[in-house]
């Protein structure tokens, strides 16, 4: 098959983040599976018009503030230009409408929706384009194929009022060679809570920094290390400050991957207390490393999450369930083993060549069945 695929930012923006790297792992297997694949995004300084990336042909085209309103164009440019098979929308920021101006049979990849939760991130004005942006999805949209990457992505979708036999859930997979237990590898002498991804507003961050003075009560020398980068990073340095958490909480920033497996191995917890996801990439990693989760019951997490068996779930925003489930994983040895064991069970379902392969099938099937977008 001939893709072209359309999304806000490729894996080398400095922006890219999940979602980015979910369909560079789908792009680059469907490449190594023999199709020709193309990825259509938006451009950023220092960035070139045209890439190539593990044999995916990209080209960028204006600038991550403007690229739903040149994307149309460049869009048609490429489609006139080759004979594309079929297309594949990644809607993981404002949806591109691209049944409006090509009617090949079109797969649509939604990580998550925003809704209402763009408001805990960005400011009314901008927030307000973004939600109402969501709003047509369900009439533009309404003869294409949905691929979501969880149960709770697939009943929003739903709700929105896309029918529930265009709805395919294929979940996240993890790069097995790369994210695995290592048993020589010892847990930090100290008790550790180790969170890993960007820093945001609506990640709720707070939540673990809040929970802290309670868990340091039950296990004074427990500690929190945070892994990543992002906007919100002086507004939870001023927390723990003002915690008295200084020397409880450490901010790595942005470090290199293997320091950051390292990390997911050593530590005793992983958590993850964002306000919501598509999924929640991050727990099954450090499933996969041996390590046990603690998040959030919320859309996305709690798919991610084999309750009771990979990890835990605590309610979200509760900072006492927080602490007392984070206290009984950092001082129950056998109760958290059972977790770790679990973890790599739960983790082994997950692959990125399974999760490629389900997506390839897919297309097929709409370019099989020549599923129009109007």
């Amino acid at each position: 098959m001939r893709i072209l695929a359309l999304n806000w930012q490729d894996l080398k923006n400095p922006q890219a983040g999940g979602a980015e790297v979910h369909l560079e792992e789908i792009l680059k297997r469907l490449v190594q599976y023999g199709h020709q694949v193309d990825l259509l995004c938006s451009n950023f300084p220092g960035g070139t018009r045209t890439d190539n990336t593990s044999g995916i042909m990209i080209y960028r085209s204006g600038s991550r503030f403007n690229f739903n309103l040149v994307a149309p164009f460049a869009m048609r440019r490429l489609v006139n230009a080759n004979r594309y098979d079929t297309v594949i929308e990644d809607i993981n920021k404002i949806p591109f409408f691209s049944p409006l101006y090509q009617n090949l049979p079109t797969l649509v990849v939604i990580p998550h929706l925003f809704a209402d939760t763009i408001f805990q991130e960005i400011n009314f004005v901008l927030g307000t384009y973004i939600y109402l942006a969501e709003k047509p999805v369900p009439s533009v949209y309404k003869n294409n194929r949905f691929m979501v990457i969880s149960k709770s992505t697939a009943d929003e979708v739903e709700k929105r009022g896309i029918p529930k036999e265009n709805i395919h859930v294929v979940e996240c997979g993890i790069d097995k060679d790369v994210y695995r237990f290592d048993p020589a590898v010892p847990k930090f002498d100290v008790p550790t809570l180790v969170y890993v991804g960007r820093l945001k507003k609506y990640k709720n961050i707070e939540t673990t920094i809040k929970a802290m003075p309670l868990i340091r009560a039950a296990i004074p020398n427990s500690r929190l290390v945070v892994i990543g980068s992002g906007d919100h990073q002086p507004d939870l340095q001023r927390l723990a400050s003002s915690n008295g958490l200084d020397d409880a909480v450490e901010f790595k920033g942005f470090i290199p991957q293997a320091e950051k497996i390292s990390y997911l191995r050593r530590a005793h917890v992983s958590v993850y207390p964002s306000l919501k996801e598509g999924w929640g990439l991050t727990n099954i990693e450090a499933n996969a490393c041996g390590t046990a989760v603690l998040a959030a019951r919320v859309p996305g997490l709690k798919d991610s999450v084999e309750e009771g068996k990979s990890g835990l779930l605590f309610e979200f925003g509760n900072v006492e369930q927080f602490a007392e489930m984070a206290i009984k994983m950092l001082t129950d040895c056998e109760f958290r083993r059972a977790l770790e064991m679990g973890g790599l069970r739960w983790a082994a379902n997950f692959s990125w060549d399974k999760t490629a392969r389900a997506t390839e099938d897919i297309l097929k099937r709409i370019v099989s069945n020549g599923e129009k977008t109007a």
